[in-house]
């Protein structure tokens, strides 16, 4: 998935993109209220995960301007604040879920994946399948028929994000963004190597050919025709 946390604590910060991207989940950081909702208004996120106690705007008012700008992204909310009428004001102020400090990795990622299978948009289905390709999000494991491909973490990220959008060309600039994250310094001549890398196996050998360049803009996964 591809997360954006919202925490001021820069070392809890860390600790959370650390742990995440070890699970192979794309993560933006914002250390305060403002520049979250600002990320969330300009880029797409699978979970937000926020803390209470911000700077320039609490966790609560950065819940409400997500939600009365229109953002649904799932909120899930961190604070060492535990008492009902706490957890009540969090919900009520739009968050989703809500998860007291401090907690096991183990419990938030399970969160995590609850609230990525609570929307119906199919970016968060758990197994993706675009003709005899698939991908199971849960166990990482892809598919070609009957033969098991075995990618790299970028590959793989690389792999379900044109997966989850099957059909529809993604730009080199939105490649980048979800799988080496916001403000990544990729060349071009990166993401054309690891293009070069996934086709080699998914496509080696095969007659259908599923990954595609779209002259000029990016690629796209699906079972058109080659351009």
């Amino acid at each position: 998935m591809r997360l954006l946390v919202i925490e001021d604590d820069r070392a809890m910060a860390g600790l959370l993109q650390k742990g995440l991207e070890e699970e192979n989940h794309v993560v933006s950081v914002a250390y305060d209220g403002r520049a979250g909702v600002d990320l969330a208004a300009d880029y797409e996120f699978d979970v937000i995960v926020l803390d209470w106690m911000l700077p320039i705007m609490d966790g609560l008012d950065v819940s409400r301007s997500l939600r009365k700008s229109g953002n649904i992204t799932p909120i899930l909310m961190l604070t060492a604040r535990d008492a009902v009428p706490d957890i009540v004001k969090a919900l009520d102020a739009g968050t989703d879920d809500y998860l007291t400090k401090p907690f096991s990795f183990a419990e938030f990622l399970a969160r995590l994946r609850a609230l990525g299978r609570r929307t119906q948009v199919p970016a968060h289905a758990t197994r993706i399948e675009v003709a005899d390709l698939a991908l199971d999000t849960t166990t990482h494991r892809v598919f070609r028929g009957k033969q098991e491909l075995h990618l790299t973490p970028t590959e793989y990220r690389l792999l379900e994000f044109l997966m989850r959008r099957q059909g529809g060309a993604a730009s080199r600039t939105a490649i980048v963004e979800a799988v080496w994250g916001l403000g990544a310094d990729v060349e071009e001549n990166t993401l054309d190597a690891f293009i070069r890398l996934l086709r080699a196996k998914v496509d080696l050998r095969n007659k259908s050919r599923l990954i595609h360049t779209v002259r000029g803009f990016g690629y796209r996964l699906d079972e058109g025709p080659k351009e």
